[in-house]
């Protein structure tokens, strides 16, 4: 992007063989659109985000965005002619076995090099940014009991956020039955504002974040292979760096066995030594004895929890998870590169990154391949794209059916458009490794982690694979957050970040207006993550308790 000085740029050209331009801001018929002194004369309105062609294309012929096929023309198309779903549908480029060697400009780190952040030194090496205690079922017939200690703790050691809501219905309630209908409009939107998102009760332990509950509908009545997986997945959570300590609900007779649980963690970590509390309904003399156990025995367990305090850590012990949702048409200009800049420097400085979403890098896995260290992690990649898209076919869906109607109304016409820019939320270091869904990241490095698109089941993968936090850009505005992990939400561009302020945390949009670079972002961006991991601020998403958690089911999930 330009710079500050500069007159701001109208459209952009994102790699020397594209045949199409990104509009930078409303374009009108008729209009010329100058870049690298070249003018085009548009022939339809061009919307903000969208594209228009800058070759005559003939019907069948290639749509190239970011150096890549992103899709076909459907007709005979005109040099300045709008992109549409009408004129041009979904196609990528097939993908071989690794074809050359990765070479690799690391960015400049010497800035980075001597930082650290305050977090949570772990017996195994790892450092969490965040000190958690998680409850958790192994099946989802003790949801209720969860739902029972989750109310419980939280109200009593001043982890609830307030009750605004409920308090805004009491209001409405009194109105009503004292007759003053016509006041409660007015009345009760006016209880609804101002109110402190502060915790309704002191906090009891100065060194604990939360007590988190992570409810979900599986651990039964599905596949072994769905057990064995949501019992990876809890692993992962217990094994976690941001993990303290972990109660565990079993009714007893499910699918999701303990020791089938107790297997998966010692896999993870032979000499595993945190607190493992596990209670079994159908054992146990009552609901009511089961209960009040757990919570006595999980209370002792936060009071040792407690006394972990923050200590100094290297950049190398952050593990960061790369993740887009609600993409726009900018997603892939500003937000997305920014945080693959920063990716690229933890990945020099040691630290891992977590790039996943599979159905969103249909059309870039060559690059990605070539990106591989080994033919063994590249081969991987390509065994696990290829299940994954075979899997869909079974069901008679497919990649191309990963856009959303958003995506699609703010620029994003193909899966393969889409995709394009999704994948430089990895930036450009090697790929270290590939891992499949519910395995954790042992290596530094740039990760590929097999998930769907779909948000909530994705940053619940990636922190199971170890995210310490997790970078999300948004074009159109996703509230997603996790119960363990930070979710920084990065918006693409700054009428969003003005718009829905209560979720974004960081605006990318000045790329887009010329006022700074992808790189200076990036870094910024990095300063942000590291008073986060930190403790010294929270996200929006910690504030508004937007503790997401939907393990994947190896169905068919775009």
């Amino acid at each position: 992007m330009s710079g500050k000085d500069a007159t701001p740029q109208k459209v952009l050209k994102l790699d020397p063989q594209d045949n199409v331009l990104v509009a930078l801001t409303n374009l009108r018929k008729g209009e010329s659109a100058g870049l690298s002194g070249e003018s085009y004369e548009l022939l339809s309105d061009v919307p903000a985000k969208q594209k228009f062609l800058t070759r005559d294309v003939p019907e069948g012929g290639d749509i190239i965005m970011y150096g890549v096929l992103v899709g076909k023309a459907t007709t005979t198309l005109r040099r300045g002619d709008l992109l549409t779903t009408r004129n041009i549908r979904h196609a990528a480029a097939d993908y071989h076995a690794q074809d050359k060697s990765m070479s690799w400009t690391a960015p400049d780190t010497s800035a980075w090099r001597d930082r650290t952040f305050l977090g949570y030194h772990r017996a195994d090496g790892q450092v969490g940014t965040r000190n958690h205690w998680i409850v958790l079922p192994l099946v989802f017939c003790e949801n209720r009991n969860l739902n029972v200690l989750k109310q419980a703790f939280e109200d009593e050691l001043g982890f609830a956020v307030p009750q605004i809501y409920r308090r805004q219905v009491a209001e409405l309630v009194r109105l009503y039955r004292e007759g003053k209908s016509q006041d409660l409009d007015s009345l009760a939107s006016s209880t609804a504002s101002g109110q402190s998102l502060a915790p309704v009760a002191p906090k009891v332990f100065d060194h604990i974040d939360g007590v988190k509950f992570l409810l979900h509908e599986g651990g039964c009545g599905a596949t072994r292979e769905d057990a064995r997986n949501l019992c990876s997945l809890l692993a992962d959570y217990i094994h976690h760096p941001n993990v303290a300590g972990a109660t565990v609900l079993s009714l007893g007779c499910q699918h999701a066995q303990i020791p089938m649980l107790q297997d998966a963690i010692k896999e993870r970590d032979p000499h595993f030594s945190k607190p493992l509390l596990i209670f079994e309904q159908q054992k146990s003399a009552s609901e009511q004895a089961m209960l009040s156990r757990a919570i006595r025995e999980t209370f002792l367990g936060l009071v040792e929890a407690n006394k972990l305090a923050r200590q100094p850590a290297p950049l190398s012990k952050l593990s960061v998870g790369l993740k887009c949702g609600g993409s726009d048409g900018f997603s892939g200009l500003s937000a997305n590169p920014a945080i693959g800049h920063l990716a690229d420097i933890l990945a020099a400085l040691g630290g891992k990154g977590i790039l996943a979403e599979f159905p969103e890098l249909c059309g870039v896995e060559q690059e990605l391949i070539n990106r591989c260290i080994t033919k063994d992690v590249s081969d991987r990649f390509i065994h696990l794209m290829r299940d994954y898209a075979a899997r869909a076919k079974a069901v008679h869906a497919s990649f191309e059916m990963n856009p959303s109607p958003g995506n699609i109304r703010d620029g994003l016409l193909t899966d393969a458009m889409k995709s394009a820019g999704a994948a430089k939320k990895g930036g450009t270091s090697p790929v270290t490794g590939v891992l499949d869904y519910a395995e954790y990241a042992s290596v530094p490095g740039l990760h590929l982690l097999c998930t769907p698109g779909s948000d909530v089941e994705c940053v619940t993968g990636q922190v199971g694979a170890g995210s310490n936090i997790v970078l999300f850009t948004t074009g159109l505005g996703t509230p997603t957050g996790n119960p363990i992990a930070p979710v920084v939400k990065i918006s693409t561009n700054s009428s969003l970040a003005a718009r829905m302020s209560d979720i974004i945390d960081v605006d990318a949009g000045p790329i887009i207006s010329g006022e700074t670079t992808i790189e200076k972002m990036g870094e910024s961006i990095l300063e942000r993550v590291l008073q986060i991991a930190s403790g010294e601020a929270k996200t929006k998403a910690e504030l508004l308790a937007q503790d997401d958690f939907i393990p994947w089911k190896r169905g068919v999930s775009l």
